[in-house]
């Protein structure tokens, strides 16, 4: 990403990589404080509290109790969601039309 920022912004790759860092440093932070955070065109990431539950060892069977904790969660934009899924079939149109090449 610092790479990116150095060739499109235009700052030196140190300032770039400091630039890069800090930035995810206040993210991490954001969401470690329980704060929501919504990159635009991105994602939302967001904090939840999990109650406590029973589990069931895979290979025994045998139930155990799972403490609460709290995790993160990451919710993709549509914006997202759309590029991917164009890319996927992009790249699935190329493959159709190599193979029939071949």
């Amino acid at each position: 990403m610092a790479e990116s920022v150095f060739r499109k912004v235009g700052l030196s790759r140190t300032e770039s990589a400091e630039l890069v860092e800090t930035v995810i440093d206040e993210i991490c932070n954001a969401i470690v404080r329980g704060e929501s955070v919504k990159l635009s065109s991105f994602a939302t990431f967001q904090v939840r509290d999990k109650n406590e539950r029973i589990g069931r060892n895979p290979k025994t069977g045998e139930e155990v109790p799972i403490s609460p904790r709290r995790v993160m969660t990451f919710k993709a934009s549509n914006v997202l969601k759309q590029r991917v899924l164009k890319a996927h079939l992009s790249r699935k149109a190329k493959q159709k039309a190599s193979s029939q090449a071949s």
